[in-house]
């Protein structure tokens, strides 16, 4: 299934059109671009563990140097990793919906959109500038954007400067907000610029205050009952930017348990209108963490943010990469989901056993299957391949599959240390301990 989705997602008819389309100042000769996205490929998956590797493995194929590769890696621009991702997402999220893997709506009638901002972890020191510096050299961030109903990745806006704001990119940002949209996003959101424009554009937000937002009061907290994460309250509030007011709805929720912050306060302004209860609010804001948890399965699961690439705009295509083949992997998700529930797939199904399952077949199927025999995945229509889907997930054992689930977490002992024994014989304290 996934073999034939990304050759279909990852055509090199199309990856060198997607180049030819938003490169402006790299150019295609004797390395293509569809070459490069098929060496990211393997070392994304983990299927090679560095691009050296990929390069070794398809050598027999590219007719330039290791140097010349590298060259073109560094070089790709941010306007052709960020096309990676919306135009791979534009089929992805149509192949959701084809094969009925969508997720039920939170809130009918609006183009709900989370957003958040990762920043693209420190690399190694290879590059000369940077070598003698004890300090973390950050290659980027990134501000990332997810249709929740189908959870696919659909947006990315990449920062070259490791120590620029996120709010630099907020006017790309707001250049996507389309009528009735509902944009979901934590406080580093929440300017004064950013939540006007999204009401000019007569769209929706449900954005947590940023404690440095000044607002006015426009009445007492009125007590709404309990979720259940807390006790929930609401009033109407008063923001002014250039000149202009707009009134807006603050749900706040007193926590039961702290946030890992050690919060046991969160503040929502929303600018849904009141037929739209104030759980429900909380709620479109609680879901918000589908993305942080997207950052973690991109992490644990994939080889995105490779440490030996240091060059920024290097790093942040391999990071565009990686999110493209997370799309991959909610894509086979929702197939599956169509097939054998939805709901039964989002709760017990593991990606990590998903990903191993890919990273231990390939090498012995690509031997077995000739690259010839996928050529005709490239071609098919996006309804054909829909079809496809739906008849491989028929035949998936779900078992392979299934979390690993665990039991509640034992307290830690304290650790003895004695300065006279600097080893033990394991042996001798497991006798001990069972006859104890």
């Amino acid at each position: 299934m996934a073999q034939a989705l990304m050759s279909h997602i990852f055509a090199p008819e199309r990856m060198d059109g997607l180049f030819r389309r938003h490169a402006q100042v790299q150019y295609q000769q004797d390395l293509l671009f569809s070459s490069l996205v098929d060496l990211m490929s393997l070392v994304v998956c983990g299927i090679q563990k560095s691009v050296h590797a990929a390069y070794k493995a398809r050598a027999k194929n590219l007719s330039v140097s290791t140097t010349a590769l590298y060259n073109k890696l560094c070089g790709v621009e941010l306007s052709v990793s960020q096309a990676l991702v919306r135009e791979t997402a534009q089929d992805l999220v149509e192949l959701v919906k084809l094969v009925g893997g969508e997720q039920a709506s939170i809130l009918p009638g609006y183009c709900m959109k989370v957003v958040d901002g990762t920043c693209l972890k420190g690399t190694d020191h290879r590059l000369k500038a940077i070598r003698n510096l004890a300090a973390s050299a950050l290659p980027g961030k990134a501000i990332v954007v997810l249709d929740p109903l189908s959870k696919i990745v659909t947006d990315i806006f990449l920062i070259e400067d490791g120590h620029a704001q996120e709010r630099s990119e907020f006017d790309s940002v707001l250049k996507k907000v389309l009528p009735q949209d509902l944009w979901c996003g934590d406080r580093n959101f929440c300017t004064l610029k950013f939540l006007f424009k999204i009401q000019e554009k007569k769209a929706f937000f449900v954005i947590r205050q940023h404690k440095g937002m000044g607002f006015k009061e426009l009445e007492e907290l009125k007590p709404l009952g309990s979720t259940e994460t807390g006790e929930l309250f609401e009033q109407k509030v008063e923001i002014n930017y250039d000149g202009k007011a707009l009134t807006l709805r603050r749900v706040l929720v007193k926590l039961f348990v702290p946030t890992r912050d050690k919060e046991w306060e969160i503040a929502i302004f929303s600018n849904l209108p009141g037929a739209v209860p104030a759980g429900k609010i909380a709620e479109i804001y609680r879901n918000r963490w589908t993305l942080e948890s997207l950052f973690q399965t991109v992490t644990k699961n994939f080889n995105g943010e490779i440490q030996t690439i240091a060059y920024p705009k290097a790093a942040l295509f391999s990071f565009s990469f990686v999110l493209a083949a997370y799309n991959i992997l909610a894509t086979l998700r929702a197939a599956l989901g169509g097939v054998h529930g939805v709901g039964k797939i989002e709760v017990g199904l593991s990606d990590f056993y998903l990903v191993d399952e890919i990273q231990g077949t390939y090498r012995g199927m690509m031997i077995a299957i000739p690259a010839s025999e996928w050529e005709i995945f490239k071609t098919v229509s996006i309804v054909r391949i829909a079809q496809l889907l739906r008849q491989f997930a028929t035949g998936v054992n779900l078992k392979q599959f299934v979390k690993a689930t665990r039991g509640a977490k034992k307290p830690k002992l304290p650790v003895i240390y004695d300065s006279k024994q600097g080893h033990i014989s394991t042996k001798r304290l497991l006798e001990q301990y069972n006859h104890s």
